[in-house]
């Protein structure tokens, strides 16, 4: 922030005539502020604590007419807290009209949705039966070990949450482990050692021809949840992802790479570097919009439900190499 640290408490103007960065409540002068239009609703330079009721506020302003509005508000809150609080629910329930109990019945629905804090990284083990028969308990049991906590429990200091999941249907693979969205296949007890460091210093970027933590995802519409698998169109020899798109006075479809890590696209239609398209799903044709803004580039993520729970998001500007995968909620 550019202005002096007294002016978090100075007066505030009309927020009909100034848009106040509503993550901090400063007044105008953030470098944010000359960026965008519309209001900051996370800043890294300066963070409200563990919730905020002006942040969830927005997201509901922002998504209260959309379709499945309820679910991208969800999104949003669990997006900046890792979780949903249960304050933050209680204000969606009295903004939205809503009873608590629906809103609660819908973040209890959703495997992606947590209603528990979780840590700065999330280690999941699949325990499936492929998995089971190639030693997994043996591998949980190193993490339990290394981490000091049992599946499902998160770390005092809050740096790692630990679970186990039931299948990633990728059974050949296993042992699987999934570290903040990173994929580990076929690891024995040894390498747990390994994947806590490369967690700690920072997980590298994933090369698809050489990495071996590629992984083929299945992905469902996050609003119809029907399959937007393409078994007769192959990119890179696997099932690619078809999605609709629009952007400008264009439309038609665009498949994606089902490998995650990789972002080999084909498209109808020729996509300028730095375009934003829309994206849709071509069964129900709703937007495939969330409430999570790429954090590289502040465009839009669009959520996909991963086979089996947990979600994939990606970033929708073209050659914006962002995406995000979340298995949080597949908890055994």
């Amino acid at each position: 922030m550019d202005q002096p640290q007294e002016a978090a408490t100075a007066t505030q103007p009309d927020p009909g005539t100034v848009e106040i960065c509503i993550s901090c409540m400063h007044l105008p002068g953030c470098r944010l502020r000359s960026k965008q239009e519309e209001p900051v609703l996370s800043c890294d330079l300066f963070e409200e604590g563990e919730w905020s009721a002006d942040l969830v506020a927005a997201l509901i302003d922002k998504h209260r007419d959309q379709r499945g509005g309820l679910i991208s508000i969800l999104e949003g809150v669990q997006a900046k807290y890792g979780y949903l609080p249960e304050k933050a629910l209680r204000i969606v329930a009295e903004r939205t009209g809503r009873s608590l109990v629906d809103i609660y019945g819908v973040a209890t629905f959703y495997k992606a949705f947590s209603l528990e804090p979780k840590g700065r990284h999330m280690c999941s083990v699949c325990v499936g039966t492929a998995c089971h028969v190639r030693n997994a308990p043996t591998v949980v049991e190193e993490f339990e070990r290394k981490l000091g906590v049992k599946p499902g429990e998160t770390t005092e200091d809050r740096e790692y949450s630990f679970e186990t999941v039931n299948c990633l249907g990728a059974c050949a693979l296993g042992p699987i482990v999934v570290v903040d969205g990173h994929y580990f296949p076929q690891v024995n007890a040894r390498q747990v050692d390994e994947i806590i460091d490369k967690t700690q210093n920072g997980l590298d970027f994933i090369e698809v021809t050489t990495d071996k933590r590629v992984f083929p995802v299945e992905v469902f519409c996050a609003r119809c949840n029907r399959s937007l698998m393409d078994t007769d169109h192959l990119i890179e020899g696997y099932p690619s992802v078809r999605v609709t798109i629009s952007f400008g006075r264009k439309h038609g479809w665009l498949r994606l790479s089902s490998l995650y890590g990789s972002f080999t696209i084909e498209s109808e239609h020729e996509i300028p570097a730095e375009t934003i398209p829309q994206f849709f799903c071509p069964t129900c044709h709703a937007e495939l919009a969330g409430a999570t803004d790429c954090p590289n580039c502040a465009a839009p993520m669009v959520p996909l439900i991963v086979r089996g729970g947990g979600m994939v998001q990606i970033c929708s500007r073209r050659g914006c190499t962002s995406h995000l995968l979340d298995v949080s909620g597949l908890g055994s």
